[in-house]
């Protein structure tokens, strides 16, 4: 995707530098898109050290001077973009660098909440937790790591945690049962929304929804939320506005039933795209998803949101978008932004190369788990498969160690703990089976 348009730097060393970031991105790049191979650590430290030294000259230049972003600080945004994904994917993700494409994927959410105004505690709960432990991450940063990329990588968690926190004050205005009345209509609004965009528009779902916020509003006296006592509830007049926002979406969803003008339908089109890619990886991630194929979807996203005007999008005659079009967008653009998040929290700490024995061994132990859940097995010959796949997999490794072409990928402490893990359960069940086996001969005896 290209980088979007930024004046160009006027200070010639500047320019060197960006003509050194603008190689190492394509690169980075090449690298990103060549499927044919595992990525490998090296790979991406090289690159990483390249770009820390930019950083490091490009702070040098700039020292003691008003900073006004050029060209160099979009390209290099790439650069640190596509490192941390590829950080990520060689499953060192508890390291800083992997921290930087997180970091902005939860700015952009809690900007979005913010914009919005409406959003419940578990998506703040969630977005928390995230940042706590990225905040351990920093803390336990390996001390090689460039202080710059710490520093940048510190100011941008602070600024995370100042808008988480002024979004937590807005809900705790809201009084006893008011925020899970809230938390209540966030959902049923966010459920329309996606009723309005799904390939075949359904108007009873619609209607359903439509229904759970009339008995909500027929819950109101003379229009507020009151206690036991017939005190008006702090908050009231909150989520009383939100009910009327639920009831008049869901009559312009009904309404308009999916219809988006001709003036926008390209632009929904490719939202609703993205979306659906987004979601798909998001069920199979697992065995599909290699990090940096988010940096595309991202960048797509980033050049939609930020073509907005005044939080609107124009058509091609710069009219803005009625309201059921903005919203739909806006819709699309968060959920997809969502998806983002929770593939990124989803990676695993394995290297990329590991991940077909990782999740093989993922597979194996939730099978024993049921297993065991269900009460074990009869006889220990019923464990035959499971002992079998787990030492073919014992087997691969070289020394102790999991090769993959003559490298030893990250992530072999977590391969080898879920290993251990499988075998224990192993071991478990054999146990349990060989002591039913011997209380059946007591019994026959």
């Amino acid at each position: 995707m290209e980088t979007p348009a930024m004046p160009m730097p006027k200070d010639e060393r500047e320019q060197a530098i960006l003509n050194k970031l603008s190689a190492i991105r394509d690169q980075l790049l090449l690298l990103k898109r060549d499927r044919t191979k595992y990525i490998r650590t090296q790979d991406v430290i090289i690159h990483y050290e390249e770009v820390v030294e930019q950083v490091k000259e490009l702070n040098e230049i700039r020292k003691g001077e008003k900073v006004t972003e050029t060209r160099v600080d979009r390209v290099l945004e790439s650069c640190l973009q596509l490192l941390s994904l590829f950080f990520m994917t060689i499953g060192r993700t508890q390291e800083a660098p992997a921290a930087y494409a997180l970091t902005s994927t939860i700015k952009r959410l809690l900007d979005h909440l913010t914009e919005a105004n409406l959003y419940s505690a578990k998506d703040l709960n969630s977005m928390a937790h995230t940042l706590s432990q990225l905040d351990k991450v920093m803390t336990a940063t390996d001390p090689s790591h460039s202080p710059y990329i710490i520093e940048l990588l510190a100011n941008r968690l602070e600024l995370c945690h100042r808008s988480l926190d002024n979004l937590k004050k807005r809900l705790d205005d809201l009084q006893d049962p008011l925020q899970s009345i809230h938390e209540k209509l966030v959902s049923i609004l966010r459920s329309m929304s996606l009723a309005n965009t799904k390939a075949k528009f359904s108007a009873s779902e619609v209607q359903r929804l439509q229904t759970q916020v009339k008995e909500i509003d027929e819950s109101r006296v003379n229009g507020n939320f009151v206690g036991p006592d017939g005190e008006v509830l702090r908050g009231s007049e909150r989520v009383s506005r939100l009910v009327d926002v639920c009831l008049k979406w869901s009559e312009i969803v009904l309404e308009r039933q999916g219809v988006i003008p001709e003036a926008f339908k390209s632009r929904h089109e490719q939202l609703v795209s993205i979306r659906n890619e987004l979601e798909k990886l998001s069920i199979t991630q697992a065995w599909s998803l290699r990090e940096t194929d988010l940096y595309d979807y991202q960048r797509e996203l980033d050049k939609i949101d930020e073509s907005r005007v005044d939080g609107n999008w124009l058509d091609n005659e710069g009219k803005p978008a009625e309201l059921y079009v903005q919203r739909t967008l806006l819709y699309l653009v968060r959920r997809s932004y969502g998806y983002i998040y929770y593939l990124m929290i989803s990676s695993e700490p394995v290297s990329e190369a590991l991940l077909p024995i990782y999740n093989q061994l993922q597979t194996l132990k939730r099978c024993l788990m049921e297993v065991k859940d269900s009460g074990g097995v009869s006889s220990v010959r019923e464990l035959y498969p499971y002992s079998m796949k787990l030492n073919s997999i014992d087997n691969m490794r070289v020394d102790g160690k999991f090769m993959v072409g003559g490298d030893i990928p990250e992530g072999q402490g977590s391969v080898s703990a879920l290993l251990a893990e499988c075998y224990d359960l192993t071991y478990e069940l054999k146990v349990m089976a060989a002591e039913m086996e011997e209380s059946e001969k007591d019994g026959s005896s």
